[in-house]
């Protein structure tokens, strides 16, 4: 039976992702989950949904919420993009609009991005994030069921 399912938004963080028990892992390819509201089964499930540290991957959560709103992000923080700091990269075109759907942590990251107040267009990509960064995140997940 599944009770977690993982949203990846990277085909190569699809493929590597950890094992874990009663969970799925699905390959979210960006905007665009009209289809999974007719999946109730989700409804059911706890969602973690892991995106690029930039303004689209947080429009993207916004939207996923707009679905399902007990989806939890995953390794879309503050901790993690300073800890790979010496990877971030330039998002071309950021997206500017209010995110209602955010927590207070996610939306006063969003917003720091989107006014550029840490540097101008970050961009973290979540294949650029460790691999043992990831399994300590997952592992903490399973510790807090």
């Amino acid at each position: 039976m599944v009770s977690r399912v993982f949203i990846t938004e990277n085909e190569i963080n699809f493929l590597a992702f950890p094992l874990l028990n009663e969970s799925l892992v699905i390959f979210g390819a960006g905007y665009g989950f009209e289809m999974s509201g007719h999946a109730n089964w989700l409804s059911r499930c706890r969602i973690y949904y892991w995106g690029d540290i930039d303004t689209h991957g947080f429009a993207i959560l916004d939207q996923l919420r707009n679905q399902f709103a007990h989806v939890e992000s995953l390794l879309m923080d503050r901790a993690t993009l300073f800890k790979f700091e010496p990877l971030w990269g330039e998002e071309e075109k950021q997206t500017l609009r209010d995110l209602p759907r955010l927590t207070p942590e996610e939306l006063s990251l969003y917003n720091d991005l989107r006014d550029n107040r840490i540097r101008k267009n970050i961009r973290l990509e979540q294949e650029k994030i460790g691999f043992g960064w990831c399994e300590t995140a997952l592992k903490r997940l399973s510790d807090n069921r």
